[in-house]
C-alpha cells in the first residue's frame, strides 16, 4: 500500500501560470515515454510515486502517449486507482488531442467534434471525471482558429477540463488563441512549447506574447531528446535511445560539434557540483519566465536528479555569459 510522504511539499518550488490561481511545481513529469502498454508498470508506478514525494504534483499526458497510443493514459489511470485515489485533489493532470489518434477524418487537428471526442476517450482512458488542463496539441492550419477555442471553451463549460492550453503555437498564433480564449470567458492558462539550450525559438516573439497576454509556460523537452545530459559524452552507447530504433532521437543528431559543445558546458556543470543535465534544467527555469519544466523519466533516480536540481544556486552573469559562448561556438 502506497503511503505518500508527509515532507512532500518541503522543498518543491511552486510557479504560478501567469495571471491565475494556479501554481505548478517548477519541474513536472511527463508521460510521453516508458509509461505505455509496451512498458514495464511496475517501473511506472514506481516513477509517478516517487515523484509525488518529491512534490511534483502536475503529471502531463496526451491522447497519443504510449505505444501504443492511448495507453500512457491507460496506465496512468491503473496507477491513479491503486495509489492515488486519495490524493486526486492535491494533483494536476493534464492532457492534449492534435495529432493522430484514429483513423478517418475527425481523428486528429482541430475540429470540435475530434476533441470532444478525444476529451472522452481519455477521461474513460484514466478514469476521471474531469483533467486539470486540456491543450490543444498543435496548430491546425485548416480549421478556423475560432472554432478550436470554441471547443476548448465549451469543454470547460461542461465540466470536462478546469484550465485550458495551447502547445507548439507560434506567437501570432498564441496571441489570436488568447484573444479568443479571452473573449469567450476562458482565458488561455499555459503555453507548452519545446525548449532547451539547443532549442531557443521561443525567445524569438513567443515569450513577450506569453508575458503580455499574462499566459505560463511549461517547457518540454529541456534535456534535448537526453543529449543534454552525460549520456552521449563518450560517444553513442549500444543501448542508448540514439543507437535504438526510436522515432525520437538518432545518430545524426549527435554530431561532434553538438557533444563538444555538450562537453564544455558539462565542464561548467561539475564547477557549479551539478549534473549535466541539472545545468540544463536550471538554464530553462533561469530568470522565471518558465513556469515548469517538463521532464521525461525512464527510472527513479533520473527525477530525483531532476527535483534536486532546485537546489542549486541561481546561474551568475558569468556563468550565463560563459554558456552563451558555448552556445554561440
Amino acid at each position: 500500500m502506497y503511503n505518500a510522504s508527509p515532507t512532500r511539499y518541503d522543498s518543491m518550488t511552486y510557479n504560478r501560470s501567469g495571471k491565475s490561481g494556479l501554481r505548478l511545481p517548477a519541474i513536472s513529469l511527463g508521460l510521453w515515454h516508458n509509461f505505455g502498454g509496451n512498458d514495464v508498470f511496475e517501473n511506472g508506478r514506481a516513477m509517478v510515486r516517487r515523484a509525488f514525494d518529491l512534490g511534483i504534483t502536475h503529471f502531463d499526458l496526451a491522447n497519443n502517449y504510449g505505444p501504443p497510443a492511448g495507453s500512457a493514459e491507460e496506465t496512468f489511470g491503473q496507477i491513479l486507482t491503486k495509489d492515488f485515489s486519495a490524493h486526486r485533489d492535491e494533483m494536476i493532470i493534464s492532457s492534449k488531442a492534435g495529432y493522430y489518434m484514429w483513423p478517418g477524418p475527425y481523428g486528429e487537428w482541430g475540429s470540435k467534434k475530434y476533441l470532444v471526442s478525444s476529451m472522452d476517450q481519455s477521461l474513460t482512458r484514466m478514469g476521471l471525471d474531469y483533467v486539470d488542463i486540456f491543450y490543444h496539441h498543435r496548430p491546425d492550419p485548416n480549421t478556423p482558429i475560432e472554432e478550436t477555442m470554441g471547443a476548448l471553451d465549451l469543454l470547460v463549460r461542461q465540466g470536462k477540463a478546469l484550465y485550458v492550453g495551447i502547445s507548439n503555437y507560434s506567437a501570432e498564433q498564441t496571441r489570436e488563441a488568447s484573444k479568443i480564449l479571452r473573449q469567450l470567458g476562458t482565458p488561455c492558462l499555459i503555453h507548452q512549447p519545446s525548449y532547451s539550450m539547443f532549442n531557443r525559438w521561443i525567445e524569438d516573439g513567443l515569450q513577450d506574447v506569453l508575458a503580455e497576454e499574462g499566459i505560463g509556460s511549461i517547457a518540454f523537452s529541456p534535456l534535448q531528446k537526453g543529449i543534454l545530459t552525460d549520456r552521449y559524452l563518450n560517444g553513442i552507447a549500444a543501448d542508448s535511445r540514439a543507437a535504438g530504433p526510436s522515432v525520437f532521437l538518432s545518430e545524426k543528431e549527435i554530431t561532434e560539434e553538438v557533444i563538444g559543445k555538450v562537453r564544455k558546458l558539462n565542464d561548467i556543470a561539475s564547477a557549479r557540483g551539478q549534473k549535466m543535465s541539472q545545468l540544463a534544467l536550471s538554464w530553462v527555469l533561469r530568470g522565471g519566465k518558465v513556469t515548469s519544466a517538463l521532464i521525461g523519466a525512464s527510472k527513479v533516480s533520473q527525477i530525483e536528479d531532476a527535483v534536486a536540481s532546485l537546489n542549486a544556486p541561481e546561474l551568475s552573469t558569468e556563468e550565463l555569459e560563459q554558456i552563451e559562448n558555448i552556445l554561440r561556438g
